[in-house]
């Protein structure tokens, strides 16, 4: 049995009034979402650990099994991971976002859609003026950046830049959660006054406002720790020999790299709206061929929440329904025979978001999000349609932990 799990990261919401009460999910028409928890079994899964942050990082890796309390150090070391940066025993490695201040408030923390390209030139810029033996910036996709500070402490207190959009942004400056790491917030302190400084009068910024577009005007560095002890899926799950991410954001790659998955790009992903939904199904399609276990993340549903957008999220979600997970099923049952299969294998599909990510919140929540597993010969349970609310009769109830990785892999050999 072959295994594909399809991650709509931020897809779940809250119950919209402007949909009558209904949250985004209920609300989309997605027949193939409903296929799957139509013809499989459903339930609810508690995707953010008690104590820990509603990241992204946190609820990729619990869905996968990682234990959060051994494996968590932060989104820095997952982007270091994704982009090829090694990281010393002592490197601080942070998430680097480049963010768009208006006066005393952040107004969002994604320059307003800035392309990898003008990242790019801005990030090299600062590590010119601001890198040194100790200090290194480099560059990511789009806003989301790496700044690795050797000797750093990561005992420190970051407000992630997407929790505060419209809010007061110097009491969300860094500060030490130890004395030990006051030193670490100093040099973090500076290295944002310094940012603003000099990304003031960039040409590249000048550019952008010019075109009434948002300035990239400060640094935010956030999400920082040191290299992370992931064991690799395939020492844990033996039936994984080999297996593959299909993602356009770094930190999912990350999570990736070090659950030892070849990272899989696709041309035209982008980890918003616009992103290539028909190429992320091909590939996924494609390497279920050579591969165990494909882990397929599309990013556009929380970037769409982030910016409180209901159409929009409506959108990605009908969408992931349409181009994607359609045109994989289309491909592993070309006959409609509701048999999924490559090559001759059986294939076991999960369909969940990571974390809800409420367009009227505008960040993520800790709320468990619905999931669905459909695989040939699993004994479908009552639930219809894929949502937050039909999913609480699912026959697999709440799960936590690595309790829904297990259940999902464990399609094929011992059916709940």
């Amino acid at each position: 049995m072959k295994h594909l799990i399809i991650l709509g990261d931020g897809m779940a919401d809250w119950p919209c009034p402007e949909l009558g009460g209904k949250t985004l999910l209920q609300y989309a028409d997605t027949p193939s979402f409903d296929f799957l928890a139509r013809n499989g079994r459903n339930g609810l899964l508690k995707t953010v650990p008690d104590g820990f942050h509603p990241g992204s990082e946190v609820a990729n890796s619990s869905i996968l099994g990682y234990d959060q309390h051994i494996v968590y150090e932060g989104r820095g070391p997952l982007e270091a991971a994704s982009i090829g940066v090694e990281l010393a025993p002592d490197d601080l490695a942070m998430r680097c976002n480049l963010v768009c201040l208006e006066g005393d408030l952040l107004k969002n923390h994604s320059c307003g859609r800035l392309e990898t390209e003008e990242g790019d030139v801005l990030i090299r810029y600062l590590e010119e003026h601001l890198g040194n033996d100790r200090i290194h910036f480099y560059t990511g996709v789009q806003y989301r950046h790496l700044l690795v500070i050797k000797g750093g402490n990561k005992h420190l207190l970051c407000t992630p830049p997407h929790d505060i959009p419209g809010m007061p942004w110097r009491e969300n400056l860094p500060k030490a959660a130890v004395p030990e790491a006051q030193e670490t917030v100093d040099v973090l302190q500076h290295l944002m006054s310094e940012s603003q400084r000099l990304l003031a009068h960039h040409p590249l910024n000048l550019s952008r406002m010019a075109k009434g577009q948002d300035p990239a005007s400060s640094i935010w560095p956030w999400g920082g720790g040191y290299r992370p002890k992931m064991i690799p899926l395939t020492t844990t799950f033996p039936q994984i020999k080999k297996g593959s991410v299909i993602t356009a954001v770094d930190l999912i790659r990350g999570i990736g790299r070090y659950a030892g998955l070849q990272v899989i790009h696709v041309p035209g992903a982008t980890g918003l709206w616009d992103t290539n939904y028909e190429g992320k199904a091909q590939a996924a399609v494609q390497a279920l061929h050579t591969d165990d276990f494909v882990y397929l993340h599309v990013e556009a549903s929380d970037e769409a929440g982030h910016d409180g957008s209901i159409p929009l999220k409506l959108d990605t979600i009908r969408s992931l329904d349409s181009r994607l997970l359609k045109h994989i099923l289309e491909a592993l049952d070309p006959h409609a025979t509701g048999q999924l299969e490559v090559g001759g294998e059986p294939v076991a599909v999960a369909l969940l978001p990571d974390h809800p990510t409420p367009c009227r919140l505008r960040t993520h929540t800790n709320e468990p999000v619905p999931f669905a597993i459909y695989a040939p010969g699993i004994e479908p349970d009552r639930v219809q349609t894929f949502d937050e609310v039909a999913a609480r009769e699912g026959v697999y109830g709440m799960m936590e932990g690595d309790e829904f990785i297990r259940a999902f892999m464990s399609c094929g050999q011992d059916i709940l």
